[in-house]
């Protein structure tokens, strides 16, 4: 319509003789590199060629490639003879959301939102406005998935957005984006700001719906009321047919403004010729009111004026309170992305006092100055300063944490105490935060088995119940004609399936909100449903169970050292070595004052020696310190490691055994109380782990576990896993989520420990970021507590519709009642649901 209109407008200029010297003109836009239609530059490597006067024009768009084609289409080719200037570009035709998604395609914007998980795969997730039941997320997850290039989508019916996988050499974002406003939704990029202004806008118009039903609804049940004295006791037929006047006159503003949402969703899916929830409830609101209409202007029959505006009010209702249930579950991924600061100071040199950035700018290798009580603003580590972070946003741990030189920062923990430097290493959608986002997302719109069998029960129910409204009416026409349409509108109402849509993606929503705070990010929302069915919860040690940081238990010293004199000695020594026992050291020392060390010399699996001031030390395990050295071990010290469940390192010099350092795994506070709240829920406990026999028996007597298995390789754990399932057991694997990655895959419900910082890598079902072993148990009740809320969901709307159908067919329910049992009855699915977040 642009283009033809643009058309008219230069071809009018051409008729009324706005011309100047054809030769001109033509050398003027004729030049090469110039679009031959608005003059601008063709950008390198674009070509789209019209033929006009015989030769191919270059054009620098497609919008000029369209009206010069549809300048020549409509014979008017003498206009490129006789223009006097450079006519508008096509650009201007182009549709501003057009060139808006355009934007979205630039690699610098994409680096904020989009994450790539190779060199052709995107991801993104996608604010989705227009989304008012799950028949909406039905219809865009099939489109969407439908695009070529396009590889995944999951739209999550409770934060109202898309998470899409596309191949970025097939498919642009702007091209998805301009898709789905083609289906009348309308998508951006999701933006923390952008989400919370869509959710404000759609809560005052929600409100503004609600007002006038309302408002007008409540003086047509007063006017109805009236009438039904009327009829009752007698009522002159001027006065009636007044006050139907007025309820039609009244009923207007609530059809043409507060039922709109309902006809857009209809007539969206009658497009896609899709039969999905929100047809019957418009078919029913459209049906009533023009039936009342005319039996307003005919001055006889039955009139539900009534029955509209208690209909579309109860049902506003129902959906503003379930928006803002849908938006209290998401509160938790809401909170996450919110607390990533907009500004930052940037350090450009050591001695800088810094610069206020946004923090959207940063880059790989910027460094920052974070200051106490700021939040971090990306990913990094630490290059200077020692503080107290508190990360209990990101993992639910609420004691601060001591961070130091080397330690990792995650963006969204605060600083606490001292000021600190930091080296960014990950910004955008490569932060641990944005990962945490995405899987929180996946999990949300991942579906089990239940909620899919529920989404195939509603997609078939509403055809079932259109057949019912059918067959009713057709009876009751038979047998009591006076009656068919108020039956037929009845059974129509109270039929709408959006209890039984709303039974389990609320409950999942809620449920993975309040694991989310409690520690546990839950990465398949199926794991939810099996871990209901867990009989045996198989533990790895080292990371699970122990803190899998080896700390120093004991030092013992030759009675001519003293021990802080060989603990310094030996820490100037690991500072060189990245080996767990040589942090343990330093860590222990604290700060020190190290010596002049040269000549180190590291061996692998052994230790290293140096030279200190000049003398010449060694540090090691007890072959390495033998083979070295010609210092001999006291067979006293080694008797005390005999049992094999420590970890010892001896410091030599030259001539003589200095010290001995024992090491062990500490166990997690909280191990004990874990397995013994897990056999109090009946669960069967196993140990398996890599270690030593003496080792695995200590932390097994620690924690009261019976079976414990020991020097286990990944694949001997996988095997006894898979043959205790091959025994009926459904298997519940807790490690460290990278080392025992095999095990994990194959348990049927696993969780991880290893940490937000390997959330990327870990192919475990939950993963464990907060250091609190008692999430697991937590985990596993929050499973049973969610497959009982989705059940009694499931019961409650089955039952309603199986028993309020056939009352209404019986023409027991009239249609305002309908309406009102029908709002009530999506309402109490949600907030049964919401128990789960209390």
């Amino acid at each position: 319509m642009r283009v033809a209109l643009y058309v008219e407008s230069v071809l009018t200029k051409t008729m009324n003789n706005e011309v100047t010297d054809e030769s001109g003109v033509r050398l003027a836009l004729g030049l090469d590199g110039a679009c031959f239609h608005c003059g601008l530059p063709v950008p390198a490597g674009f070509d789209a060629r019209v033929r006009i006067d015989g030769e191919e024009r270059a054009m620098c768009c497609h919008g000029c490639q369209a009206v010069a084609e549809a300048i020549i289409a409509a014979g008017h080719e003498n206009f490129y003879r006789v223009r006097t200037e450079p006519s508008p570009s096509g650009q201007d035709l182009v549709p501003g959301f057009l060139r808006e998604a355009e934007v979205y395609d630039v690699p610098e914007i994409q680096s904020q939102f989009v994450h790539s998980p190779d060199a052709q795969t995107r991801e993104a997730s996608l604010i989705l406005e227009g989304i008012t039941c799950a028949a909406c997320v039905w219809l865009n997850e099939q489109y969407i998935a439908g695009l070529p290039g396009v590889r995944d989508v999951h739209v999550n019916y409770a934060t109202q957005r898309a998470l899409v996988r596309w191949d970025d050499s097939r498919i642009r974002l702007s091209e998805i984006l301009q898709a789905i406003q083609k289906i009348g939704y309308r998508a951006l990029p999701y933006n923390p700001d952008q989400q919370q202004e869509a959710h404000r806008r759609q809560r005052r118009q929600q409100q503004r719906r609600l007002a006038i039903a309302g408002l007008f609804g409540m003086q047509v049940m007063m006017l109805s009321i009236s009438l039904y004295a009327g009829a009752w006791s007698g009522m002159e037929h001027d006065f009636e047919q007044f006050f139907r006047w007025l309820n039609l006159g009244l009923t207007l503003p609530v059809l043409l403004y507060s039922a709109v949402p309902f006809f857009q969703a209809a007539w969206r899916d009658l497009k896609r010729l899709r039969v999905a929830m929100d047809l019957p409830v418009s078919l029913a609101i459209a049906v009533a009111f023009g039936s009342s209409a005319v039996a307003t202007l005919r001055g006889q029959g039955e009139i539900y004026f009534d029955s509209v505006v208690m209909f579309v009010f109860f049902l506003s209702a129902s959906r503003y309170f379930e928006s803002m249930a849908r938006q209290r579950c998401a509160a938790s991924v809401e909170k996450l992305v919110q607390s990533m600061p907009l500004m930052t100071t940037l350090l450009a040199s050591d001695d800088d006092a810094g610069e206020a950035v946004a923090a959207a700018r940063l880059a790989i290798g910027d460094q920052v100055l974070i200051r106490p009580g700021e939040t971090v603003p990306a990913d990094g580590e630490i290059e200077s300063g020692q503080s107290d972070i508190d990360e209990s946003l990101l993992s639910g741990e609420s004691i601060p944490l001591a961070r130091g030189p080397g330690d990792r920062l995650l963006g969204g923990s605060i600083n606490v105490t001292n000021p600190l430097r930091m080296r960014v290493d990950a910004v955008g959608a490569d932060t641990v935060m944005a990962e945490i986002q995405r899987t929180i997302e996946r999990a949300q719109a991942d579906k089990p088995p239940l909620a899919r069998l529920a989404d195939r029960v509603a997609a078939h129910f509403i055809s079932i119940v259109l057949l019912i409204v059918t067959c009713v009416a057709a009876f009751w026409w038979w047998q009591e004609p006076s009656r068919w349409f108020e039956i037929a509108l009845a059974v129509l109402i109270v039929s709408c399936p959006c209890a039984l849509s709303l039974a389990t993606p609320t409950a999942i929503s809620a449920a993975l909100g309040r694991m989310q705070g409690s520690g546990l990010l839950v990465k398949q929302a199926a794991a939810l449903e099996k871990m209901n069915h867990v009989t045996h919860v198989v533990f790895d040690k080292t990371g699970t169970l122990t803190l899998g940081k080896p700390r120093l238990e004991k030092i013992v010293c030759d009675s001519a050292f003293e021990a802080t004199q060989c603990l310094r000695l030996a820490a100037s020594l690991e500072l060189h070595s990245e080996h767990p026992l040589a942090r343990a050291l330093v860590r222990e020392a604290g700060d020190i004052e190290a010596g002049d060390v040269t000549q180190i010399a590291n061996v692998a699996g052994g230790g290293l020696s140096a030279r200190i001031d000049g003398q010449q030390y060694f540090i090691g395990s007890s072959d390495f310190i033998a083979a070295s050295s010609e210092a001999r071990i006291p067979s006293d010290w080694l008797d005390g490691i005999a049992d094999d469940a420590v970890t010892a390192v001896v410091l030599a010099r030259a001539d003589c055994a200095m010290a001995m350092f024992t090491f062990a795994d500490r166990l997690r506070d909280d191990a004990h109380a874990l397995i013994d709240r897990l056999r109090q829920m009946g669960k069967s406990i196993v140990l398996m782990t890599g270690d030593r026999l003496a080792s695995a028996a200590r932390v097994a007597d620690a924690t009261g576990i019976s079976d414990y298995r020991a020097q286990m390789s990944p694949q001997e754990k996988m095997q006894a896993v898979q043959a205790l399932q091959a025994d009926g057991a459904c298997v519940l694997m807790v490690g460290d989520g990278i080392n025992d990655a095999p095990v994990l895959s194959n348990a049927d419900v696993s969780i991880a420990m290893g940490g937000a910082s390997s959330l990327a890598k870990t192919s475990a079902d939950i993963v464990l970021i907060a250091n609190q072993l008692q999430a697991v148990a937590a985990a596993i009740d929050m499973s049973a507590r969610t497959q009982s809320i989705i059940r009694q969901n499931m019961a409650w709307a089955l039952m309603y519709n199986f028993g309020a159908i056939p009352a209404a067919a019986m023409g027991l329910v009239a249609p305002w009642l309908a309406a009102i049992g029908m709002s009530v009855s999506s309402l109490i699915v949600v907030l049964n649901a919401m128990r789960l977040i209390r």
